[in-house]
């Protein structure tokens, strides 16, 4: 429990620069937290992390780089696993989001959002809009110095475009078109994407489960 006159370091395990801002944002000013990211930490990059996320489910993923993080800052450390799901692909890319295009595709390329989302795009071509649903899904874990852990869940139900749509968000945003906006992820401004993304139901729930400790 944090007193008045001092804040809990709570550690956010993640290197990408947008989940940063997002996170950041989603989670605001929390009362008697102070967030900090892997570089205010000063954890050097390790070849260790591209393994961290080797399991089938976003939940096991989510955990296994929250305690990893967490044993090495020996700090309360948040992290989360999220990807899209496209149901005329069975579910993928899934855990895969962020690696989905081949890698004869992304060789030498700087951008791999670029490259996932023309793979996105070739395989669905052909495919009719009633049958290009998909949802974005994020788990946000919060593992504790004792090994606690806790879970939480978010998902945004929408549609998969033919073409781009918008300049902002990153990652598919661009082809994904939210449901109950009506338009995609990269078209909306930060606050409407955070109050209906997956990302921002997940850490809505997590910041809520800190500030009843």
């Amino acid at each position: 429990m944090n007193d008045r006159h001092s804040k809990m370091k709570l550690l956010l395990a993640t290197r990408s620069s947008g989940k940063i801002e997002e996170i950041r944002t989603i989670l605001g000013d929390m009362p008697g937290f102070e967030l900090l990211d892997l570089d205010d930490a000063r954890i050097p990059a390790d070849p260790a992390e591209d393994d961290l996320e080797p399991y089938d489910t976003f939940e096991e993923n989510a955990h296994s780089k929250a305690s990893y993080f967490q044993r090495i800052s020996g700090m309360p450390t948040i992290a989360d696993d999220s990807g899209l799901e496209v149901d005329a692909l069975r579910g993928q890319p899934g855990v895969r989001s962020r690696r989905f295009a081949p890698l004869s595709e992304t060789a030498g390329r700087e951008d791999q959002d670029e490259a996932n989302n023309r793979h996105l795009l070739a395989l669905l071509e052909g495919v009719a809009p009633t049958r290009r649903t998909a949802r974005y899904v994020c788990v946000a874990a919060f593992v504790e110095e004792e090994g606690r852990a806790s879970l939480f869940r978010g998902t945004a139900e929408g549609v998969i475009l033919e073409r781009y749509l918008g300049t902002g968000g990153f990652g598919y945003d661009p082809l994904f078109r939210e449901i109950s906006l009506g338009r995609t992820f990269a078209e909306v401004s930060a606050r409407e994407k955070h109050e209906r993304s997956h990302r921002g139901e997940a850490f809505r729930a997590l910041a809520a489960h800190l500030r009843v400790r």
